[in-house]
């Protein structure tokens, strides 16, 4: 068997609108497609041992050892590895169930599809489950137990810590999207100008003032202790000398800790001599430089959640610890604990295992003990000598117990050192008394403080805390999203994306925009290149200056990782015609369908799918959405407009010359086409198709009409706002038309164009797209044919898999098709073609440049343009008016 390819799905896909995480891997099993499972001996029998909790896996029998049937009765090696793949995540603590295996287009390829929780984690899942297969197959052994560790250290390394993933979670079941911005725990929470950021359990809003005092232990104290709250009397020292004065002044027992620690590093506990200080003295200062010592405080350890500063849970917190039975030996009894179903690996489960560190054997050690000690019944051992869930502690909830003075108190702490989100570390005797009753005192003030003993104490009520953070951050009515338009289709997308960014930005938004040529924030490239994919969306979504995205979305981007968005406003679809075709498994234009249909399918149960009703396979679209519907076509009479419009339904006409919005039996005429500058007159019959859908999404996003004529009889087509979209160029004795026609349909819809413009001869320069089906160039060629009175053949930069005499020979075909003997001239590189077309112009000739790498070709006409102008029209004082 061989991988061809492993893709992400990172949102809204092909494969699926709900499920965004899915792995989608190209799989070749070669000769075992003539092979299937009930004619390889022994395989269902080595399959059962290995992975006996497939069993629970129903499959399409609808019941546990339904798959095990299938494979009994005989299936694909592909459904096998989907299966495998989704298990082996399973065993390594990621639950996961949606898969399925589709066939690719050839013979024994098929697109092996399954939901992943950690993408590393899925991408090895894929690699895995092939090789597991293959030793089935083979009949050799397999260490399933290497794959497992693995993909666990993997999801450790890769996932949100359980404090940013309670915060992400609770953002998500509300509705509000967010990103994850670096490796870490960096997320930003909304889109464009209404996002907030976390980083941990600290916040956008969080005052890096207060993160400084409550990082540095000795201010925090010296402002609580001016406060008057208790607080354990100390001293902070450098050195030893300083140790030892401390010592004698505070006298035993002891803590000393790092000033500026986290996590319980560098925290030794209940000193008694002044050997154990020196140890712990030399621990703490391997964390920080300067030291705390500090009087012990006696009683049980408690940690206060305060956020938007209010008290929201509290934990009482234990130490990692056995108790003996009189029986067992300290490893014995540490092995029975991490028995516990709840004691996981990192922060899998709601406990972690406990690890029998440097620390802890120092700690057995120190009470003459080792780890072949029998415990006495009941004798209580702890393992570590701070609480931390993260080193095997334990957390039970006391929220419901903490004295109002501790409320209080706790709420004032916040206030003080000023954290949004505050944890304080407190010890005392009893939490349902005042803490200055008790002879109890606050230990710490946490900025980041960990949620997990909280939404998943040991013991006790689980406290949504999360959901505090999300109230803070977002208070009701505040808004997390921006508008998104989303643009797809075969051809026209660019355009209509471009219309819409103007009429948006007349309205006063600062847009951001994504198109085939660049990513441009308010009106500025940002980033040039073919920018229609999702990385491009997210870098619109992700800006904080941008309060409305429209979205041009290509296929590729879909097929590759889906969308970058989990839903939009407004879905629009141009046509779906031939193109790309052969590519990604996408052989039909059915699938090419259902590959655009994803876009109306993710829009917003609020917003508007809006389709071309002219286009059988965009209309049928409809049958999918959730959203409103709103139609348009370039014909009034259209059957499937009149009954729209009839039950009320929205649609965008062509009718009478105008452009016209209708509803139910009444029309609201926009302005006339011919006075839209991007149809040329009216000429231009296809740019009138693009700015219907346009029009329609200022109507749903409530501009006024008036607004919508404005910004349609103010854009431009020009190489500044519809770049390489008819940009006309007038020289001295000829025209240059430029244009992104690069597929049969998009020619057919500039040939009607070009039919309506006067000129002595056309030229037509053009080339063949190496990653297009033969049939598509060989249409390209007799369109062209039927276009030009000349053809120049030119060809890309990259040539897309093919050679550049294949690619010439496909166009000839398709030109001899129609004229024998057109004239043809072949000048392989664009620039030269275009030189030698210009430098040939015949007066009153039209030549028309049909590129898809549209920044050289526009620069390079620009520079001709303007050369031509310097020769032609100099420039002398006599000129000045008035003068």
């Amino acid at each position: 068997m061989v991988i061809r390819e492993i893709r992400a799905m990172r949102g809204p896909n092909y494969w699926s609108i709900r499920r965004h995480k899915l792995i989608v891997m190209t799989l070749d099993i070669e000769e075992l497609e003539q092979q299937p499972t009930n004619q390889i001996p022994g395989f269902l029998e080595r399959l059962q041992a290995l992975l006996p909790t497939l069993y629970t896996h129903q499959c399409s029998e609808g019941c546990p050892g339904g798959f095990y049937k299938r494979v009994e009765e005989g299936t694909w090696m592909g459904h096998v590895v989907e299966h495998i793949a989704l298990e082996i995540q399973t065993l390594a603590g990621m639950d996961v169930g949606f898969g399925r295996t589709r066939t690719y287009g050839e013979e024994g390829v098929y697109f092996v599809v399954f939901a992943y929780m950690e993408e590393k984690v899925g991408r090895y899942a894929a690699r895995a489950a092939v090789r597991i297969a293959q030793a089935l197959v083979d009949n050799k052994a397999y260490d399933l137990e290497e794959d497992i560790k693995a993909m666990r250290e993997m999801r450790e390394e890769e996932r949100l810590g359980p404090s940013t993933g309670s915060i992400v979670e609770e953002a998500a079941s509300r509705g509000i999207p967010w990103f994850r911005l670096n490796k870490y725990s960096l997320c930003q929470l909304g889109y464009g100008s209404n996002q907030k950021r976390i980083q941990a359990t600290v916040t956008s809003e969080t005052s890096s003032i207060a993160v400084e005092i409550a990082c540095d232990k000795e201010d925090t104290k010296y402002m609580l202790d001016k406060a008057e709250i208790p607080i354990a009397k100390g001293e902070v020292i450098k050195t030893e000398t300083g140790l030892r004065e401390a010592v004698e002044s505070l006298g035993f027992p002891l803590v000393i800790k790092p000033i500026n620690g986290n996590h319980g590093r560098g925290i030794t506990t209940n000193i008694s001599s002044m050997d154990e200080a020196l140890f712990a003295f030399k621990a703490a200062k391997e964390v920080s430089n300067s030291v705390i010592v500090e009087r012990m405080i006696f009683g049980d350890d408690y940690r206060l959640l305060v956020i938007d500063y209010k008290l929201v849970a509290a934990a009482l917190r234990s130490p990692a610890h056995v108790v003996g039975d009189g029986k067992s030996t300290i490893q014995q009894l540490v092995d029975e604990v991490n028995k516990d179903p709840r004691r996981g690996y990192g922060h899998e489960n709601v406990l972690t295992q406990i690890h029998i560190d440097k620390l802890t054997m120092e700690i057995i050690q120190s009470k003459g003990y080792s780890l072949e000690t029998v415990l006495a019944d009941g004798e209580r051992l702890n393992l570590k000598d701070t609480a931390n869930l993260s080193t095997g502690g334990t957390a039970t909830d006391v929220t419901d117990m903490v004295h109002p003075y501790n409320v209080l108190m706790a709420e004032r702490i916040a206030r003080i050192v000023g954290l949004d989100i505050c944890g304080i570390d407190l010890m005392c005797s009893d939490i349902t008394k005042p803490l200055n009753e008790t002879k109890g005192a606050v230990l710490e003030v946490n900025a980041a403080p960990g949620f997990r003993m909280h939404i998943a104490p040991s013991e006790g009520l689980p406290r949504n805390v999360a959901a505090n953070v999300i109230d803070m951050l977002f208070p009701a009515g505040t808004p997390s999203r921006i508008p998104i338009v989303s643009v797809t289709g075969t051809n026209g997308k660019t355009t209509t994306t471009r219309l819409i960014a103007h009429m948006a930005k007349l309205k006063g938004y600062k847009v951001g925009y994504t198109t085939s040529d660049g990513v441009y924030i308010q009106n500025m490239m940002v980033v040039p290149g073919d920018c229609t994919g999702p990385a491009s969306a997210e870098y619109v979504l992700r800006d904080p200056t941008v309060d409305f995205a429209v979205l041009e979305t290509a296929r590729g981007g879909l097929l590759r990782a889906g969308l970058a968005f989990d839903q939009c406003d407004v879905g629009i679809v141009t046509n779906v015609a031939a193109d790309h075709l052969g590519l990604k498994g996408i052989h039909t234009l059915d699938q090419l369908a259902r590959v655009k249909g994803v876009i109306p399918e993710s829009v917003n149960i609020n917003g508007y799918a809006i389709l071309n009703a002219d286009d059988d396979l965009v209309f049928a679209m409809r049958k999918d959405i959730k959203a409103k519907l709103a139609l348009f076509s370039m014909d009034e009479n259209n059957v499937r407009i009149k009954e729209h419009t009839s039950r009320g339904g929205l649609a965008a006409i062509y009718e009478n010359g105008y452009i016209t919005i209708s509803r139910g039996g009444w029309k609201m005429r926009i302005t006339k086409a011919v006075n839209v500058p991007l149809t040329y007159g009216g000429r231009a019959t296809f740019m009138i198709q693009n700015i219907l859908p346009a029009v329609l999404t200022g109507y749903v996003r409530d501009f006024s009409l008036q607004d919508i004529k404005e910004a349609l009889e103010s854009f431009m087509p020009s190489p500044s706002q519809t770049p390489g979209r008819l940009n006309l160029f007038n020289f001295h004795n000829f025209d240059l038309l430029l244009d992104y026609a690069h597929n049969p349909a998009g020619l057919r819809a500039l040939q009607k164009f070009v039919s309506n413009m006067h000129a002595t001869t056309k030229v037509g320069i053009i080339a063949g797209i190496g990653d297009r089906r033969e049939e598509d160039n060989i249409a390209i060629g007799r369109i062209s044919s039927e276009m030009f009175d000349e053809i120049i053949i030119r060809q890309d930069k990259n040539l897309r898999g093919k050679t550049a005499d294949e690619l010439i020979e496909m166009l000839k075909v398709g030109i001899r098709e129609h004229d024998p003997n057109k004239k043809i001239t072949v000048i392989p590189n664009e620039r030269e073609a275009i030189v030698h077309a210009v430098g040939e112009a015949k007066p009153g000739s039209l030549i028309i440049l049909c590129s898809d790498v549209v920044p050289d070709a526009l620069s390079l006409v620009m520079k001709l343009k303007e050369e031509e102008a310097e020769k032609l029209y100099k420039f002398n004082t006599g000129d000045i008016p008035n003068r």
